[in-house]
């Protein structure tokens, strides 16, 4: 049975006064055998959760770096199976909270209590697909939660009362939410719906809070850590995959430089 990581993960975070890193990477880009030491790099750099990210041809949610990341993935042949596998490695070496981030098609290709139960068994803690809409969230989440795993949803400033009632219902573990409404990637500036929307959500749920889309640098991680109990950065990371391909640098020392520079916008501890 699933030992709970994510939960004992921000028990950890609240005992130390901290706020959480959580890293997207899109396994199998550029190939899936590099994946478990690029993820290892990102927890040297310190992330401290990782989005293990189901390559997809049609990723709706995601913005060009991460389309592009998805697109290397699926040339190098990753699958949903090798996604799998590529997290057992990870957790050959490592006890980092892996969350399945994936879309709704793969999944129902799979099968969704066989992805569950598989996805324990490569030691998968939970799993958020961007595109499964909390009203019919009800299969997904009995099939997730029969097998120990965590259900995450997403939350967005323009979701209703009611959206964001039913969020906090089916969620576990903690609650994505959305800074912006749009796709994913890099923006300059914090949008200002971030504020409400965590007030509202913690008017719903004693759940952890982590706030994600558009944030890159170390200013916009110091400001989002004074509102939420865990920060996410997606695209920085994978931008820096591709970079590191373009110049034919070594793209783990590229991932862990950068989230050395992004976690020094991290308080030491919480106000």
């Amino acid at each position: 049975m699933n030992p709970k990581r994510i939960a004992s993960y921000f028990d950890r975070l609240q005992r130390e006064g901290r706020t959480g890193f959580i890293g997207y990477i899109t396994a199998g880009d550029p190939s899936p055998d590099l994946t478990p030491s690029l993820v290892a790099a990102m927890v040297r750099g310190g992330v401290d959760l990782i989005e293990l990210g189901v390559p997809f041809s049609d990723p709706i949610a995601d913005g060009p770096v991460i389309q592009r990341g998805a697109a290397r993935a699926l040339s190098a042949g990753t699958t949903v199976a090798k996604v799998l596998g590529i997290a057992a490695k990870i957790r050959e070496q490592s006890e980092v909270p892996l969350l399945l981030f994936t879309y709704l098609n793969p999944v129902l290709r799979y099968g969704l209590d066989a992805l569950a139960r598989d996805a324990a068994a490569h030691g998968i803690d939970g799993g958020l697909l961007t595109d499964v809409s909390v009203e019919e969230a009800g299969p997904y989440t009995a099939a997730m939660h029969n097998h120990g795993l965590d259900t995450v949803f997403l939350a967005a400033p323009t979701s209703t009362p009611r959206r964001l009632s039913l969020t906090a219902q089916y969620s576990s573990g903690f609650i994505y939410l959305v800074s912006r409404a749009g796709v994913t990637g890099e923006r300059r500036t914090l949008s200002s719906n971030v504020e409400p929307l965590v007030h509202a959500m913690r008017e719903r749920t004693s759940l952890p809070l982590a706030v994600g889309f558009g944030i890159s640098t170390p200013d916009q991680v110091r400001e989002t850590a004074s509102l939420a109990d865990a920060v996410v950065v997606g695209s920085a990371f994978e931008r820096a995959i591709e970079d590191s391909l373009t110049a034919g640098a070594d793209p783990a020392a590229a991932l862990e430089a950068r989230a050395r520079a992004l976690a020094a916008g991290l308080p030491s501890k919480k106000r």
